[in-house]
């Protein structure tokens, strides 16, 4: 029997892709973006084109284990074969014993973007560790700058829709290696320059999209805020702003003004190492070259002062005024659009039927310190799901060092071996989106989907939500919200008044599978041409002004600047650190891997290549560094051992390295053992492109 089922991408991309999956005879045999779909129009990206790679991979985790090796010995040898109900049973009875001793809190969740799934990333997980009292976690490890800075100027998580970039007439792509990380916006690009349009990409990094370039511009790390506001100070002092929507629809134009007016292109030279040139020809582009729309991307936000970064960029097509035309404004993230019932989906309040309070919130960056060094309670149990903290987490000796502790019980639960299940005492078998059911956002488009279950689990995986509903059972929690359904839970998420969500109901997307969002329910939408176009803020903002924050009063209440300001990070080259580390570390991600998520497929391993640090002849040639050396890279929190390419794609002062298993490496460590767990300004967020080090060969 053969059927063809629909169902969405559920990983940490903004795509969040339709596909098709064909099944014969129970078993997936094909996979295929969804030719309907408006953003995916029938392609899938290199990595989610060989899904089925994954799904049946010879390594999946097929069965809950138990650990009988030491703490740090990897593979099935280090575990033996348990069933479901013994798992279980261990873990709601450590549970028990460690909520007895030292309180609920000292029980951890840890998950992140392994699934952007409602129902199985943050729904019957959440209800379930608040049900127990367990600590929160600050889950900041990606997007909380970036959102913050954002936040302070629009109000509200929401851009430019990826249609509406072909209507553009410039497009700066922003630490956004589009072609890379984003590749349902390219089309849309290309159509764009197609029509005239120019590509501007603004990157430390001369990445796949850089090399596809109409004009590329290296920066230096986290002088993001520097550039904008050196771009600012042009635009205003030659009058290229829109007046009008300044005056009519932001707030704090004059500080503003005055601000821009310290960062001529000259000083901001100095910082970027962009020509002052350079800076007045972009400014000048961007303000003239209309519409023009901003691509920004996460790495923006991964430095010290990343929060104030995305204020600043933020604050650009508010002084442009390009909110108001098709093809004009910015794009971070447009999760915000998704008005799902979120305190029904997660039930904060059941933690006042344990604790009786909001129980405490603990940063997920902060992982290494927390298993460390916190104490009144320390954590004693920690749950790891969707989620990969051995490999991701900053300053990965010291979170190492806390996931081996022997009083530490960790359960992780997994689709593979990954570098975390080596530290577990209970691993448990994960299913991939083929092999459950949810309800699907995103944050590059404005869809909701309904993604189906194509097949049955594999061996005796399970999905999060069904992991969670059996451990309530286990612990004796009766709650009705805790035994729902999937479907109920979808009924429930859609159970919104909010006008974007009027007419959109289960029974529909499961018709037509992906539905875009309502705007034109209470006038978001514009009609140009005979095309209906989402312009989000071309008639205010949802701040307290409702206009565009230039000035913010809760900046300032929070111990911010209320304008805007550049900081160099405390590890730069434009701080004295850099006279013990001299050289800025860009730890970036892999265009092959998504985050570590298919770091382990082989084929996908081919395509990357690994274990190599790239830098600058004019840094290696003083070190003594040829291409091909083995090198050591070091700080004061670790070191790593690398092969050397020095090739020129690593500006001077810059070395690079990629994120991968750390177990996949010759030496058993990963770039994170050099990342710390210094918070940035806003939004308790990672720092790690943040970094300094130093290099040296190892010689014979």
């Amino acid at each position: 029997m053969k059927k063809v089922v629909h169902a969405a991408c559920p990983h940490d991309c903004p795509d969040a892709c339709g596909v098709l999956i064909t099944v014969e005879d129970g078993r997936a045999t094909k996979i295929q973006g969804d030719p309907r779909h408006p953003i995916t129009r029938g392609f899938l990206c290199a990595k989610v084109a060989k899904y089925l790679d994954r799904v049946y991979s010879p390594d999946r985790l097929l069965y809950p284990m138990r650990r009988i090796a030491p703490k740090g010995a990897g593979g099935l040898e280090a575990f033996e074969r348990i069933s479901w109900d013994t798992a279980l049973d261990a873990i709601a009875a450590k549970f028990r014993e460690v909520s007895a001793e030292f309180g609920a809190e000292a029980v951890l969740p840890y998950s992140y973007g392994g699934t952007l799934g409602t129902i199985q990333g943050s729904t019957m997980d959440r209800r379930f560790f608040h049900r127990l009292g367990a600590s929160q976690l600050d889950r900041t490890i990606c997007s909380s700058a970036g959102e913050a800075g954002l936040l302070s100027v629009l109000g509200m998580k929401l851009g430019t829709e990826p249609e509406q970039f072909r209507h553009s007439r410039t497009i700066i792509a922003w630490a956004c290696n589009i072609h890379g990380n984003n590749v349902h916006l390219w089309p849309f690009v290309e159509e764009a320059r197609r029509n005239g349009a120019r590509l501007i990409v603004i990157d430390p990094y001369p990445t796949r999209t850089a090399k596809l370039a109409d004009w590329y511009l290296p920066i230096h790390p986290g002088t993001d805020a520097a550039l904008a506001l050196g771009l600012m100070h042009v635009i205003i002092g030659e009058n290229l702003h829109d007046g009008e929507f300044v005056a009519k629809h932001t707030l704090g134009f004059e500080q503003l003004r005055q601000r821009a007016a310290e960062y001529p292109p000259e000083r901001v030279s100095q910082w970027t190492g962009i020509s002052a040139d350079d800076i007045r020809r972009l400014a000048r582009e961007y303000a003239t070259n209309t519409p023009a729309s901003i691509r920004v991307n996460y790495g923006v936000q991964r430095s010290q002062n990343g929060g104030m970064a995305m204020r600043a960029i933020c604050m650009l097509p508010c002084l442009t005024g390009s909110w108001q035309h098709p093809g004009g404004g910015l794009q971070l993230s447009t999760s915000g659009a998704y008005p799902l019932n979120r305190d029904a989906l997660k039930r904060p309040d059941l933690m006042s039927m344990s604790a009786g309070h909001a129980t405490r919130l603990l940063n997920m960056n902060k992982l290494g310190d927390i298993l460390n060094h916190l104490d009144d309670p320390p954590v004693r149990a920690l749950f790891v799901y969707s989620c990969n903290p051995a490999a991701v987490c900053p300053d990965r000796n010291a979170v190492v060092r806390g996931l081996s502790r022997p009083d530490l019980f960790t359960v992780v639960h997994e689709q593979f071996m990954t570098d975390t299940t080596d530290y577990a005492d209970i691993v448990l078998p994960a299913t991939t989106f083929f092999e459950h059911k949810d309800l699907q956002t995103a944050y590059g488009h404005y869809f909701l989907q309904i993604s189906d279950q194509a097949i049955a689990p594999l061996g005796e995986a399970r999905c999060n939500a069904n992991v969670f509903r059996a451990l309530a059972q286990k612990m004796g929690f009766d709650d009705e919200c805790l035994k729902e359904a999937d479907d109920t839970i979808i009924d429930m998420a859609l159970s919104s008044d909010h006008p974007w969500l009027e007419g959109i109901d289960r029974d529909r997307l499961q018709r037509e599978h992906f539905v875009r969002l309502n705007f034109a329910a209470n006038g978001s939408d514009k009609m140009v041409a005979g095309e209906n176009f989402f312009l989000p803020f071309a008639n205010g903002f949802p701040t307290p002004s409702g206009k565009a924050e230039f000035y913010s009063e809760s900046m300032a209440s929070a111990g911010l600047d209320p304008v805007i300001s550049f900081i160099p990070p405390v590890e730069s080259r434009h701080s004295e650190n850099s006279k013990r580390y001299p050289l800025e570390l860009l730890a970036r991600k892999c265009d092959n891997f998504l985050n570590t998520s298919f770091a382990n497929l082989p084929l996908l391993q081919r395509m990357e290549g690994q274990n190599y640090l790239e830098i600058h002849p004019q840094d290696a040639n003083p070190r003594g560094i040829r291409d091909g050396d083995a090198v050591r890279v070091f700080n004061s929190r670790g070191e790593l051992r690398l092969e050397c390419r020095v090739d020129g794609a690593a500006q001077p002062g810059m070395v690079v390295a990629r994120l991968h298993w750390a177990k996949l490496s010759p030496t058993g460590h990963n770039v994170n053992v050099l990342t710390s767990q210094r918070l940035t300004d806003m939004g308790g967020g990672s720092t790690f492109y943040s970094v300094l080090v130093d290099v040296e060969a190892i010689r014979p």
